[in-house]
């Protein structure tokens, strides 16, 4: 099978990998495929497919500039990312429709039945009425999921941080108050969670942007949720000093 009929495949196969492509320097027009499976196709610069493990996290492409002055483009394929909401209440429909609006996956879950519902959530992609801990089972939260806790219920929001803290989530956020998060915090480390492992909880979740609405705390929040993802730290653009756009590096 070619390069190109590998790449083709991926999309329906759900798969995720990385094509190497080498722009300028030694052995330019080279091209090399590797898999999240470890699967390889092609030839190319092995100082950059050495770096799969960290390139395929971050899910997007950029360019690489290696030691012995040669540059590569990273092209990043797979899926889409998901947003994983536990608690189906009013701000998970607003986070559902902003998610949808990135080309993101949308999932709700929530012990609760009559919350659950295509009705009350209807830009969800997939509802899943189970408890924290089997809803969590189900997904399978990768490193390109996001993690929001809503529920704003300890039975429930401790189960679901708890277990979010043990995926690979590449961002875990909670709602609620200062003096929630840090009651819910105390609990979760009489729970046997480390406070290294809390670190990884943005509560209160969201950026600063004065939300009031429902939609405008989605909107927070998602922001914030991008700005993890691209290792940014979501301030004013006029004042940052990085690149606006962060797919060329």
């Amino acid at each position: 099978m070619t390069l190109i009929e590998r790449l083709a495949e991926l999309n329906g196969a759900g798969e995720r990998g990385l094509l190497f492509t080498v722009v300028e320097g030694d052995g330019v027009g080279s091209k090399l495929l590797v898999l999240e499976s470890g699967e390889r196709v092609g030839e190319g610069p092995e100082e950059a497919a050495a770096q799969f493990d960290e390139l395929i996290r971050r899910g997007r492409n950029q360019l690489l500039a290696l030691e012995d002055g040669s540059k590569v483009f990273v092209e990043w394929y797979g899926p889409p990312p998901r947003l994983f909401v536990y608690g189906a209440v009013d701000t998970a429909e607003a986070l559902c429709r902003g998610a949808k609006l990135l080309g993101w996956r949308a999932i709700v879950a929530d012990a609760r039945g009559k919350f659950a519902t295509a009705e009350r959530i209807p830009s969800a992609d997939e509802l899943i009425v189970a408890w924290p801990d089997d809803a969590l089972a189900q997904v399978e939260p990768d490193h390109q999921t996001a993690i929001v806790v809503l529920t704003h219920d300890d039975k429930f929001d401790e189960p679901a941080l708890a277990g979010a803290l043990e995926t690979e989530a590449f961002y875990i956020g909670a709602l609620g108050s200062r003096r929630n998060q840090e009651r819910r915090r105390e609990r979760l480390l009489e729970a046997g969670v480390t406070g290294e492992q809390l670190e990884r909880i943005m509560g209160p979740c969201g950026l600063d942007i004065g939300a009031d609405t429902q939609e405008e705390t989605a909107l927070s929040i998602l922001s914030e949720i991008l700005a993890v993802r691209a290792r940014r730290e979501g301030g004013f653009l006029k004042d940052a000093k990085k690149r606006i756009h962060v797919e060329v590096e």
